[in-house]
């Protein structure tokens, strides 16, 4: 493959199991593995169509191509599906601020004001000094303002009122993928709601 080839070959692709649920993401260079090891096929977005490498070949020599090489041009797969692996891998998501940020959307549950990294604060709903603990259920994301008018109140005592109840995420992190790297062909598999909640 040309060099042109060589940053396409670290592209994402989503990865489904047998049943066709999305479990993760890999590199084309490691779908186009996987296919030739007969672990996996390629699916064609549009179509559904499953293909080996060799009709995956020869379907896309007139489609114009992503990856070529000396004997070979390839259309950039976006999706795989394995041949044997059914199970979904049972990650939960870990507590974090970033993952908190990711669960409340950039927004301040109390004012709804979109914050910066810079302006973001993790504010416990049942303050840590009245027994409430580092949990999903009991942390929230909150602007400067809206954390400090709060303080150390309970939150019945201030007349704040949260935008939604805190909880833990339904997301799974084996499908955490940045906008950026995005495919709108994924959306034919992935649910809405991981969609929605950044993936």
């Amino acid at each position: 493959m040309g060099p042109a080839s060589g940053s396409a070959l670290q592209e994402p692709t989503l990865v489904l199991n047998k049943s066709w649920v999305p479990i993760n993401t890999t590199t084309v260079r490691h779908a186009l593995l996987l296919v030739i090891k007969g672990a996996a096929r390629f699916i064609q977005p549009e179509t559904f169509e499953i293909h080996d490498f060799d009709s995956w070949s020869a379907l896309n020599q007139d489609q114009g191509a992503g990856l070529r090489g000396v004997r070979l041009s390839l259309r950039i797969p976006e999706v795989i599906v394995l041949t044997q692996y059914n199970r979904v891998p049972e990650k939960s998501v870990p507590f974090s601020r970033r993952n908190l940020c990711r669960r409340d959307g950039n927004r301040c549950q109390y004012c709804g004001a979109q914050v910066n990294a810079r302006d973001m604060t993790v504010d416990h709903v049942v303050p840590r000094s009245r027994g409430g603990n580092n949990s999903w259920e009991n942390c929230v994301v909150a602007c400067r303002r809206c954390n400090t008018r709060k303080g150390n109140t309970p939150l019945e005592v201030t007349g704040m009122s949260l935008l939604r109840a805190p909880r833990r995420p339904e997301w799974s992190p084996c499908l955490s993928i940045k906008r950026g790297q995005r495919k709108s062909s994924w959306k034919r598999f992935v649910a809405e709601r991981h969609w929605r909640g950044g993936l």
